[in-house]
């Protein structure tokens, strides 16, 4: 059996693992004495890890909300990451300009069901918040903002407990009851000392896989769960690599200064293994001149690369 390929970046994500697993140890300790200092400090382990690995421009902040360009607000956000052009005298005002945030995460330090629920239905109004683009499948499947849900733990911890079901059906039944359309969905959702969900995205054209019932052109939607459940995941597999890798690749998508790290970063190798479940959606999700053309679209080639920065098959992004 081949010996795993092993580079110091992984080393460095485990590192970062145990790390966050040493804080929701100490976390937990005084947690009965002040619930709501625990919640504070999981945020900031968080936050610090963000700014650690998203590029030194970003600005890193807490405790805010988004505001549209009509003047609609979001739901409070307990992290967000500011493009490098954010205007420096309004970074402390804690109402933040819906065009100027990259990505926002909502922070628990222990999962529950009901965390999951909230946080796809508070994803799916702060995306909306932003105009719909046109243009390519890429940008008629995503909004510029990244969202998503961070965790410590989970709480699922009996014996009989299968906590990667438990997640992806609460994903799955949360995503059919609050995402009407693919941009709504839930980005990220990372258990720390577990696993991390990535949503995917895709538009099936001839040669790729495509779902009984549905034409050519027609968009599939999935969470991803890449998790310590997986039998044979590979050994320096942690969820932190999974979200860091991902998330830097996802926000490159709206900034291509960032695509040659996003690519050294699928270069490594594969982060680790992943399962999920689908959910298709026809050709009316786009407008009527993104519809005809993704309709009648057939790939040069079945082999064509699923990982470049293509915005009319943008792949797995």
């Amino acid at each position: 059996m081949p010996k795993e390929k092993i580079h110091d970046l992984h080393e460095f994500m485990r590192q970062i693992s145990d790390e966050m697993a040493a804080e929701y140890n100490r976390i937990q300790m005084r947690s009965p004495e002040d619930s709501g200092t625990a919640g504070d400090q999981g945020e900031e382990n968080w936050t610090e890890l963000l700014r650690d690995w998203l590029p030194r421009t970003c600005e890193v902040v807490t405790k805010g909300r988004i505001i549209s360009a009509d003047g609609r607000t979001s739901p409070q956000v307990d992290v967000l990451v500011l493009k490098d052009v954010y205007p420096e005298k309004l970074l402390t005002k804690k109402l933040y300009l819906a065009a100027g945030v990259a990505a926002a995460f909502e922070c628990k330090t222990t999962l529950k069901a009901w965390h999951i629920e909230d946080a796809v239905k508070t994803c799916a109004e702060i995306k909306n918040l932003y105009p719909t683009r046109e243009g390519t499948p890429y940008k008629e499947l995503h909004t510029p903002i990244v969202y998503g849900l961070l965790a410590h733990s989970h709480s699922w911890r009996g014996d009989n407990s299968a906590p990667a079901d438990n997640i992806e059906r609460q994903l799955v039944r949360s995503d059919k009851s609050h995402v009407k359309h693919p941009r709504e969905t839930l980005d990220f959702l990372c258990v720390s000392d577990f696993g991390t969900w990535v949503s995917s995205k895709i538009s099936i054209l001839k040669g790729k896989l495509s779902h009984p019932g549905f034409p050519n052109g027609s968009a599939q939607t999935s969470y991803l769960g890449y998790t310590n459940a997986i039998e044979n995941q590979v050994g320096y597999f942690t969820p932190i690599s999974i979200l860091i890798s991902k998330l830097f690749r996802r926000l490159a998508w709206e900034n291509p200064i960032w695509r040659d790290l996003g690519d050294y970063y699928l270069s490594i190798g594969n982060f680790g293994d992943a399962r999920g479940s689908l959910r298709p959606w026809p050709t009316s999700i786009y407008t009527e001149k993104i519809r005809q053309r993704v309709e009648s679209y057939a790939m040069v080639s079945p082999t064509d690369t699923m990982y470049d920065w293509n915005e009319w098959h943008p792949g797995f992004v």
